[in-house]
């Protein structure tokens, strides 16, 4: 019988299993998924009431977008303000739903070993949420608990671009001072670290990580700010209303904040919420915009949206124009983005993350000619501006990407060191 060890990380966007055969020393599979639930309206049974990573997409379609589709749940893991949520007369909190995601990569990946694996090591951001120390020490307890919940009881934790550093150092042929940078959906992460290919199976690499930091920017934190200043125009965000005769007023300007972040927009169809929209439609002169509003909230339409502005975001990283389309159940969008449109709706968080290495720089006194290359890894590394931010600051070193969805579960299955107290 084989030893095994997962590597898991699980994401804002996609979550990933590496499996490592620890007689053999090597990653014999990886798995990876959408981190998307989707609960359906129609239950077949009690037992069969939500699908994961792709066949929620499908059964979310299949279903005409009727039931309860949940995306960047990782998002909530820090939210004080998340206790819970009734889905289908069932109550989840955040761990609850988290462990969903973890079953089904561990149930993968048992089918492959043919054994009930319990051992693996688990990423995490530096930082949940920025340096909240409060905000970060409750999205770990949650994150123990689902990896509990999903039936691991081996597990230690690893910092997930000390995951991505040691699966580049697999491909270096020399020692290297590397800064990694994994741009995922929900944050940004940083660490510098001395890399050695001769190192790579030594068991303590503590010594050689030199800093470690990270911001609660990423992917979404992108999308987030599309939605606001190209999206929202077209779902009414400059309706005016007439409650009391004379008196013009702009509907509140949080219910497009609500449909700009995506852990708001699960959770934005209390009853209360809809009667204050339905009223705000009626003393606006039922404006057409404003009624793509409630279309998309009634009618769970927010995954769909947020497809078509991903899709126009990989359209830039190859061209330096995409369409933003989406036409469904009325609503109406067709507008070419170019990439200097882009890069103005993203500039205040790509700034964000400029800002963030510089102060990770000068407080750990890394000077820039001291980082022989940078790895890039995640998805968000592919946007243009980030890469020009890195090309710009670091003009003499190279700069290096693996695969950016895998890199981070690979250097975590790698991560075995972590076992020996």
């Amino acid at each position: 019988m084989s030893n095994f060890l997962y590597g898991l990380d699980f994401g804002t966007t996609n979550s990933v299993l590496s499996i490592y055969d620890e007689d053999k020393k090597e990653i014999i599979e990886t798995i990876r998924v959408p981190s998307l639930i989707y609960f359906p309206e129609k239950l077949a049974s009690a037992d069969d009431n939500y699908v994961i990573g792709e066949e929620a997409i499908v059964a979310y379609l299949e279903e005409g977008m009727k039931g309860r589709f949940i995306k960047s749940i990782k998002q909530i893991l820090s939210r004080s303000s998340f206790i819970e949520t009734r889905i289908n007369g069932r109550r989840y909190n955040a761990s609850d739903l988290v462990s969903l995601i973890l079953k089904d990569l561990k149930s993968k990946a048992d089918q492959i070993t043919g054994e009930d694996c319990r051992k693996a090591v688990i990423g995490r951001p530096v930082f949940f949420d920025d340096d909240n120390t409060a905000k970060d020490s409750l999205a770990q307890t949650r994150l123990s608990k689902a990896v509990e919940i999903a039936g691991f009881s081996n597990v230690r934790f690893q910092f997930e671009p000390i995951g991505a550093a040691f699966a580049y150092e697999r491909t270096i042929e020399k020692k290297e001072s590397v800064l990694v940078a994994d741009l995922g959906g929900g944050t940004t992460d940083f660490t510098f670290v001395e890399l050695d290919p001769d190192q790579a199976r030594v068991k303590d690499r503590r010594n050689d990580m030199i800093a470690s930091g990270g911001i609660y920017i990423g992917g979404d934190s992108f999308d987030s700010s599309f939605m606001w200043i190209k999206g929202t125009p077209y779902f009414g965000k400059d309706t005016l209303y007439e409650a009391t005769p004379g008196k013009v007023l702009k509907v509140p300007i949080s219910l497009f904040d609500n449909i700009c972040t995506w852990d708001k927009m699960n959770f934005f169809n209390s009853l209360r919420i809809k009667r204050s929209m339905e009223e705000y439609y009626h003393y606006s002169n039922n404006d057409p915009k404003f009624r793509n509003l409630l279309t998309l909230i009634d009618n769970n339409l927010g995954y769909s949206v947020f497809q078509s502005i991903e899709k126009t975001k990989i359209g830039l990283s190859v061209e330096d124009v995409s369409q933003f389309q989406y036409s469904n159940m009325g609503i109406e969008i067709n507008e070419a983005i170019s990439i200097n449109d882009y890069n103005e709706v993203i500039r205040k968080d790509v700034q964000k993350i400029s800002d963030y290495l510089d102060r990770f720089l000068n407080e750990n006194g890394i000077e820039a000619a001291s980082i022989d290359s940078l790895f890039l890894t995640g998805g968000s590394s592919m946007v243009k501006a980030v890469r020009d931010l890195f090309v710009t600051k670091f003009p003499n070193s190279k700069i290096n990407s693996g695969d950016n969805f895998i890199s981070v579960a690979n250097g975590l299955a790698y991560s075995g060191y972590l076992f020996e107290d």
